[in-house]
């Protein structure tokens, strides 16, 4: 990620005064305001890790076919692809804090709804509900860390956001499964409606406003599609953001098949879903600690690369593993341990060297970043997903393209800064 000037006027990296007075909240620490951003960011694996392992369940009660229960999560995921192209503008114009406590009441307002839901209909309508908010805090959270902070600092935070965060996809699916087995799928929702209150308790009590008025761009079509037409024609966004959403494609690729993959391929029941969900996260735990010690010891660049050498290696291997045997525990998933970690090494470096392509609309970027990264998920769990599910191998397959496409994104990528640098240059 190339530096560039902060946002605001430099901070002290261990404590900072928001907008309002300290009388009104209290100043956050670094790991606080990490703490916050990853609550908020975790609101998107409680939505589709959670009731992963309630889809039999909710079929039965709601009378529906197993693809409609499917729909529910595309449903889900194509709203959020659609809003978080909203969420950084909005940000942008009226404030990072007041974006943020709006969607979180309106996804409490979605979330009871897919609680009291009778048909897989109004499931749909409330999941779009979900999808059109849950997205702001993390697109937000990104815009909040790069306000306040740069270089080494900003990319130390970010992974403490990640590895925080982390800790849903973990207990998501594990909890949804105990909770569809001791009680009822729509308790999942419930539970998720508690922590969001909670969540936006603390927000509304701590969470700093990082964007002063006099900073705050017009709200009006004619800047929003200039802005939106700055960042979509720019390659070396589209290539930044390409690498993220592709590497994330890869493991999503997994989560979205194992409602079919773990039961019919691993035998696995609703509440053993953790031999999917554990690996997987502790790789992301991992990675993103790595790139926490890494960040201003390391260039970016080499950051990278050590970061594409495990998503490679760890697709590459499962491949191989599955051309020649059958699906077996632990091995089938052992590698997503080194894939996922790979991932978190690689994604704070590329998102934040597309958040400063642009450092004047950074909401406006973390909005088009986030929307590349669901779109392709939303493509990846309403067809990719369902076609491959019933294969093991065909999933490794899967994989290892999407972190090949990654790769291919980023070499391209550091030869056309070159050629930028070397035109720059000669001029």
């Amino acid at each position: 990620m190339l530096p560039s000037p902060p946002a605001t006027a430099p901070v002290d990296e261990r404590h900072y005064v928001p907008e309002p007075p300290p009388r009104q909240r209290k100043p956050l620490t670094q790991r606080g305001l990490a703490t916050v951003l990853a609550g908020l960011s975790m609101l998107g694996p409680f939505c589709i890790d959670a009731y992963l392992p309630a889809f039999p369940a909710i079929q039965r009660s709601l009378g529906a076919s197993a693809i409609e229960v499917q729909q529910t999560l595309t449903a889900y995921m194509l709203a959020f692809a659609v809003m978080v192209l909203w969420h950084g503008a909005l940000s942008d114009a009226f404030g990072r804090r007041n974006v943020i406590l709006a969607a979180l009441v309106v996804f409490t307002v979605g979330t009871f709804g897919c609680a009291s839901a009778h048909s897989v209909h109004y499931l749909w309508v409330f999941r779009i509900m979900q999808g059109i908010s849950a997205g702001a805090g993390m697109v937000v959270g990104r815009a909040i860390i790069r306000d306040l902070y740069e270089g080494a600092t900003a990319a130390r935070l970010m992974s403490m956001v990640t590895m925080i965060f982390s800790i849903a996809p973990a207990i998501a699916p594990i909890l949804g499964g105990w909770i569809v087995k001791l009680s009822d799928w729509r308790t999942i929702f419930l539970c998720l409606v508690g922590y969001t209150c909670v969540l936006g308790f603390v927000c509304w009590k701590h969470l700093p406003e990082t964007l002063p008025p006099d900073k705050r761009q017009p709200f009006n079509p004619r800047f929003i599609a200039g802005a939106y037409k700055q960042v979509l024609r720019s390659p070396l966004f589209h290539m930044k953001s390409g690498i993220v959403a592709l590497n994330f494609a890869g493991l999503f690729l997994f989560i979205a098949a194992a409602p079919e993959m773990l039961p019919s391929q691993l035998h696995l029941g609703p509440d053993q879903f953790g031999w999917l969900f554990i690996p997987t996260v502790s790789g992301i735990f991992t990675g993103a600690l790595i790139s926490n010690r890494l960040a201003g010891r390391m260039s970016q660049d080499h950051q990278i690369e050590l970061g594409f050498a495990f998503l490679i290696g760890a697709a590459g291997i499962n491949t191989l593993y599955h051309v020649f045997l059958p699906p077996a525990l632990p091995w089938s998933v052992l590698p997503l341990f080194f894939y996922t970690l790979g991932m978190s090494i690689v994604a704070p470096v590329a998102t934040l060297m597309a958040l400063d392509l642009f450092p004047h609309i950074r909401g406006t970027v973390a909005s088009c970043q986030s929307s590349v990264v669901t779109l392709l998920s939303a493509l990846v769990a309403g067809v990719i997903a369902p076609a491959l599910a019933e294969s093991v191998l065909w999933l490794t397959i899967g994989q290892l393209l999407f972190t090949c496409g990654a790769l291919a994104l980023w070499l391209t990528s550091a030869r056309y800064r070159r050629i930028i640098s070397d035109s720059q240059r000669v001029a």
